[in-house]
């Protein structure tokens, strides 16, 4: 029998974000356990304490956080830079929370985050009366905010491109007057992130309805049973309120544990991965059903689950609502018996770098032919026998971290996987290469 290999998912960066936010906007102290210690993490942090939080590590992962009680703090003469890095979330999230703040504000960050769209929110918060310039191309960063707080009233937001403009609204409407927001727009992706914000805002005390429109009209619905939004017919209403200071805790990462359930189902030995909750409501526990619809024998526990070497088929799977695990999808995908379709997930080009092209250059490279159609791809595998790079192949993860790891995966077929920035992975997993070895040993 094989071994089983185990290995604890790291704390979730989405949860981290959120969680790191809601005190650092809080009334008091609060203690945060198991925080997510990556690039991006370090971002939204220096930026609340540029805005007046007051941070201290107490440990790995332990930070005591005293909060702005609800105002962020901008510059007078001088905006507050406002450095988000390479962090989507991060850019997303702070432009419209230091909007409920009072002064002005520099939302800037690495090449790539200036060519990555903002038009959306930027929009919306100018219909709530901030003020925003772009000091480059509009609708990108960098731009500067000029805030006398956030408004009440009412205020449309698309959802095409991110989900994180509306989480970043919903994070900033009780520092302001109660505010209702439409979804506007043709779709709504990664609603499952959405649920996470809904989540951290309950933890921290405030109160808010979420309204679907029905023949009868606005009829008020429990935002967990909600699977999903409906653009013209979804709306959320969010009264003034402050972020509670506590005691919370990050539960583990469902995105960064997907490479190491995949490398189970692919692999010759069992993966389980410890720190996964069961109940979660990160988007990408999908990744099971996903697991389950390949053929894999997947074994769930209320807080681990194991993936087992199993003989795998393509599948057809949707993944609007877990775009982030569309590159492990694909390279596991390469291991399958017939073609792998994935759809709805065009918004991925404008990621850390394209998600779609990006895997269909580097899976090519290992002899894995992938389709990139619209709105999304199709991987035709050849088995894995035929997985195989010749010598000196560079795989390129094009700065992105989850290019970087799920490339990793061509190594279970004996691929040499060398990549040229290994150390992407810091972005949201900075042990990942220590805790991969376990897997490649």
């Amino acid at each position: 029998m094989s071994k089983i290999i185990e290995v604890e998912a790291p704390p979730s960066k989405s949860v981290s974000h959120r969680m790191v936010i809601g005190a650092a906007l809080g009334v008091g102290e609060s203690r945060l356990a198991n925080v997510l210690e990556s690039d991006d993490l370090k971002r939204t942090m220096e930026i609340m304490q540029a805005c007046g939080a007051r941070m201290e590590r107490l440990g790995e992962g332990l930070y005591a956080i005293r909060g702005v009680a609800g105002t962020p703090a901008g510059g007078r003469e001088e905006p507050v830079s406002c450095f988000v890095g390479e962090s989507g979330t991060t850019c997303r999230l702070l432009t419209a929370v230091v909007a409920a703040g009072l002064g002005l504000f520099r939302i800037h960050g690495a090449p790539r985050m200036h060519e990555r769209p903002i038009g959306e929110l930027v929009m919306a918060l100018r219909m709530l009366g901030v003020g925003v310039e772009w000091e480059g191309a509009p609708g990108f960063p960098p731009l500067v905010i000029d805030t006398n707080g956030m408004p009440g009233g009412e205020v449309n937001i698309g959802l095409d491109e991110s989900s994180q403009y509306l989480s970043g609204l919903l994070l900033a409407a009780p520092l302001g007057k109660t505010l209702t927001i439409n979804v506007t727009g043709g779709k709504a992706v990664s609603w499952p992130y959405v649920g996470l914000t809904l989540k951290a805002m309950e933890d921290f005390g405030h109160s808010f309805r979420v309204e679907m429109l029905e023949e009868d009209g606005w009829v008020q619905k429990d935002w967990r049973t909600i699977r999903e939004v409906l653009p013209g017919r979804t709306r959320f209403v969010v009264k003034p309120g402050i972020y509670r200071a506590g005691d919370y805790r990050v539960e583990g990462d469902w995105s960064s544990a997907s490479y190491f359930l995949a490398a189970g189902a692919a692999g010759p030995n069992p993966v389980r991965v410890t720190g996964l909750r069961a109940d979660s409501l990160q988007g990408d526990k999908a990744m099971l059903d996903i697991l389950r619809s390949m053929g894999a024998r997947v074994e769930v526990e209320p807080t681990a689950v194991t993936v087992h070497p199993s003989a795998l088929r393509g599948t057809q799977v949707d993944m609007g609502h877990c775009p982030d695990l569309v590159p492990t999808v694909a390279a596991l995908a390469a291991f399958a018996e017939g073609p792998t379709t994935v759809t709805n997930v065009a918004h991925l080009r404008i990621k850390e770098c394209d998600r779609l092209a990006g895997p269909a250059t580097e899976l090519g490279k290992a002899g894995v032919r992938v389709e990139v159609r619209e709105d999304g791809l199709t991987v035709h595998p050849a088995g894995r026998a035929a997985i195989a790079a010749p010598e000196g192949t560079v795989f390129h993860a094009y700065g992105d971290h989850r290019m970087a790891m799920s490339l990793s995966l061509l190594g279970l077929a004996g691929v040499d996987v060398r990549l040229d920035d290994p150390k992407c992975v810091s972005k949201s997993f900075p042990s990942f290469w220590r805790k991969w070895g376990r897997v490649t040993a």
